[in-house]
């Protein structure tokens, strides 16, 4: 009776190692290429391989020398240090002969036992390599075994180790953009998603710093957006007056979200970017957003401004649709948005309104003429009273 060596079995024992981490610390170990996920275990483990040079007696293993250097390093540099790349590297089968060191900790920390004391009396059988009692083949059926599976063998191989190395590459391409981008840093509670996802009212001031609009004094417009949660990110989309936005919101820390959205179009291309920072305040209304963005004036009128919107949340669940090609969308002369909320349907008709048209005195001063921000001082774009 044998153990099974290599890939196989250090495989199967970092399986069981992270089971059993996860139920005694109740700390989930993320299995992906990025090595600190599996430092802390790494730490555990290394308590126990740094003491095999004195335990091989006691715990059944092979001997192992003393590091002659133990008093003047740390960990990561002893000689039996267990680093979170080793165990990286040996779960995702990239080490065909893991080092002896790793291979006694993980039946230790399992067993209690070392590997050599663990394969007089094996108590895990999925440990144990089958036995093969096929007799051995002669001469005569190994020289007329066709030689095309062979062929066949190598070249699926040559094929998997191909996908795997280009596998570990895009991983590693991603790990590194996410982390140079500071993407998925902050990981939200529930309760902050939930804040965060719905239906949002906004209202946008840029209107009053289109120069080609000669009644554009106090003139602001309505938006819709509709915020959804997706594998740990934001996708959001917005709808405008006149075209829509879509993009991503992500928390930067708790309460601030930064938003990042470009209109919609069918090109693979990004147009009229905006940037936007929110602080989430549960106690207020109104929710004011500082946004680099653009006055979507024509032609060479276009130009950056930095301004003041304002959201409003108006539903947690709901579903939003555009309304097309109707009367009511030829008479009003706007974009129709259908918020539907259960057995409820609400239209809102998103267009140019004069500020003063509203009726909270408080919005209006947030999207009065003092809420944009010009790339260049002019006096004569936005209009003041």
């Amino acid at each position: 009776m044998s153990l099974k060596t290599g890939k196989e079995e250090i495989v199967y024992l970092l399986t069981q190692v992270f089971a059993k981490y996860e139920k005694l610390t109740g700390i989930e170990v993320k299995r992906n290429t990025n090595r600190k996920n599996y430092e802390e275990l790494a730490r555990v483990l290394s308590e126990i391989s740094n003491r095999l040079p004195e335990t091989s007696e006691t715990l059944g293993h092979d001997p192992y020398s003393p590091d002659r250097h133990s008093k003047n390093s740390t960990y990561p540099n002893l000689k039996y240090d267990i680093t979170g790349g080793q165990i990286k590297d040996a779960w995702n089968g990239m080490v065909s002969n893991p080092r002896p060191f790793l291979v006694d900790a993980c039946y230790i920390y399992l067993y209690g036992i070392g590997r050599k004391a663990f394969e007089q009396q094996p108590v895990d059988q999925a440990l144990v390599e089958a036995q093969c009692n096929e007799p051995a083949p002669t001469h005569t059926s190994f020289y007329f075994k066709p030689k095309f599976w062979r062929i066949a063998t190598l070249l699926l191989l040559i094929c998997c180790i191909t996908l795997s190395y280009y596998s570990y590459k895009i991983s590693n391409k991603i790990e590194v953009l996410t982390h140079d981008m500071k993407i998925g840093v902050y990981k939200p509670t529930p309760p902050e998603i939930n804040k965060l996802v719905g239906t949002w009212l906004v209202y946008i001031g840029s209107p009053q710093a289109r120069r080609s609009e000669k009644n554009r004094y106090h003139q602001i417009v309505t938006n819709i957006i509709d915020v959804r949660f997706k594998d740990g990110y934001f996708l959001f989309k917005r709808y405008g007056a006149n075209f829509n936005h879509e993009g991503f919101m992500q928390y930067e820390n708790r309460d601030v979200v930064s938003i990042h959205s470009y209109v919609s179009n069918e090109r693979d291309e990004i147009e009229s970017p905006r940037l936007s920072l929110m602080r989430l305040n549960s106690d207020n209304k109104y929710t004011s957003v500082i946004s680099a963005s653009w006055n979507f004036d024509t032609g060479e009128y276009n130009d950056v401004i930095g301004i003041r919107e304002v959201y409003m949340k108006i539903a947690d669940q709901a579903e939003t649709k555009e309304v097309l090609n109707t009367i009511e969308n030829s008479s009003c002369k706007c974009k129709i948005v259908n918020l539907m909320q259960g057995a409820r349907n609400k239209k809102y008709y998103l267009k140019n309104v004069l500020l003063d048209s509203l009726p909270d005195q408080k919005l209006r001063k947030l999207l009065d003429e003092k809420s944009i921000l010009l790339r260049n001082p002019d006096s004569t774009i936005v209009l003041f009273n």
